[in-house]
C-alpha cells in the first residue's frame, strides 16, 4: 500500500524553499545549509505538525477544497521551518561533515518530475460543478502512466469531490542534469449529456536528481476551470 502524508510532503517542500532563498540572499547570519542540517530542521518541523495521510486522487481533491485551511498551515509550518533552521544550527551534528551534499541514499535518480495537474469541470449553463463524468489526461493520444495505481487515468469525478480532478504523472527518464523539455498533454472528456472536450496544455520542466517522489500541495499545475455544454449550446452563446 502506497500511504502519503500530506505534512510530510510540504514540510519537505518548504524547507527546500527556503534554504534556497537563505542561499540566494546571501546567507546573511552565516547559517549552516548542509544536507544534514536540512534533514535535521526537516525532522525538527515533523515531529511538531499533524499528519494527513492520503492513498489515492480522491485524498487531494477533498484537501484541495481546504483553501484557506490550507493556506494557514503552510504559514505555520514556514514559521516552524525558520525556527528549526535556527535550532539546528544551535545543536550542529558534530559527526557530520556539514558540506553542501546530501546524503547519498537521499539522491535516488535522474528524471523529469512532473508536477500534480489540478482542475475543475463545471457545467457551462448553471455552473455547477460536474461529477459523473470520466476525465482522461492523455499524451500523443495515449493515457498518461501515473506514479501508482492509486492515482487513476481516467478518472471519474464524484460527487463529494464536485468538479476537481488530479493527476499524478509517472517521473520521465532524463540523459542528464538540468536538461530543459516541455511536455504537451491533453485533458479529454466525453459525457452523454455534452459536448466533447478536449483542453490542450503544456508543463514546461526541467531534469534533476530527484529524492523518492512525493506529492507538493504547493507544487501542482493548476489548470483553468473548464466548461462542459449541452449539444449546440456553445454555438448558441457565441
Amino acid at each position: 500500500m502506497d500511504i502519503h502524508n500530506i505534512s510530510e510532503d510540504v514540510v519537505i517542500k518548504t524547507v527546500h524553499d527556503i534554504f534556497d532563498a537563505v542561499t540566494k540572499q546571501g546567507n546573511p547570519d552565516g547559517l549552516c545549509l548542509c544536507g544534514q542540517c536540512k534533514l535535521d530542521t526537516m525532522c525538527y518541523v515533523l515531529n511538531r505538525v499533524e499528519p494527513r495521510y492520503i492513498v489515492s486522487n480522491r485524498g487531494i481533491t477533498r484537501i484541495e477544497k481546504d483553501g484557506s485551511e490550507r493556506h494557514q498551515a503552510h504559514a505555520d509550518i514556514t514559521a516552524l521551518v525558520y525556527k528549526g533552521l535556527q535550532q539546528v544550527n544551535h545543536n550542529q551534528r558534530p559527526t557530520a561533515a556539514h558540506d553542501a551534499s546530501l546524503p547519498e541514499d537521499v539522491i535516488k535518480k535522474l528524471s523529469f518530475d512532473i508536477p500534480t495537474i489540478v482542475g475543475r469541470l463545471f457545467d457551462g449553463e448553471t455552473f455547477a460543478p460536474v461529477s459523473g463524468v470520466t476525465v482522461e489526461l492523455l499524451s500523443n493520444g495515449e493515457l498518461v502512466p501515473m506514479r501508482n495505481t492509486n492515482w487513476q487515468n481516467p478518472y471519474t469525478l464524484v460527487a463529494n469531490t464536485p468538479g476537481t480532478f488530479t493527476f499524478w504523472p509517472a517521473p520521465v527518464p532524463a540523459a542528464m542534469v538540468d536538461m530543459h523539455q516541455i511536455f504537451e498533454y491533453s485533458i479529454s472528456i466525453e459525457s452523454p449529456k455534452h459536448d466533447p472536450l478536449t483542453h490542450f496544455f503544456k508543463i514546461p520542466t526541467v531534469s534533476s536528481f530527484q529524492a523518492e517522489p512525493t506529492y507538493f500541495m504547493n507544487r501542482t499545475f493548476k489548470l483553468p476551470d473548464l466548461y462542459l455544454f449541452s449539444p449546440g449550446e456553445a454555438e448558441q452563446n457565441g
